[in-house]
């Protein structure tokens, strides 16, 4: 596979590790696949974050929301969902820090492209983005 751009959104507030256990795994020679994380390493004033995320969402083929239990109540989150479906970006989520089919979402990312953290699975739902939306 080809190095897809992957634009992961994450809970700042509450997941910060998750996103740092999860690009790092990805970069393991051992998964069956290669991400570019292009998230946002710091706070931004509103503006200027909301213009850098959007340019940045639209230059990649996916968005992978890392849902942890309190996503939901992200509007960093939620925002970035909707840049994606402005910019025709698939999108999939990926329970972390506990999270399962019970939690609540983030409004916009549907359960049936919710998926656990298993590589295999996160591979396959890769493959299928890069024959969605944008990148047809």
């Amino acid at each position: 596979m080809a190095n897809p751009r992957a634009f992961i959104s994450f809970d700042f507030d509450n997941n910060k590790s998750d996103r740092l256990l999860f690009v790092g795994q990805a970069k393991n020679s051992n998964t069956p696949f290669n991400i570019e994380d292009w998230s946002s390493k710091k706070e931004l004033p509103q503006k200027e974050w909301e213009e850098l995320i959007n340019k940045k969402v639209n230059k990649c083929n996916m968005l992978i929301v890392l849902v942890g239990k309190k996503t939901y109540t992200a509007t960093g989150v939620i925002k970035e969902i909707n840049f994606a479906k402005e910019n025709d970006v698939p999108i999939f989520g990926v329970y972390v820090d506990g999270a399962n089919s019970k939690t609540s979402l983030p409004y916009g990312l549907q359960r049936n492209r919710t998926i656990s953290w298993k590589w295999s699975t996160i591979s396959n739902a890769i493959d299928q983005c890069m024959t969605e939306g944008k990148n047809k």
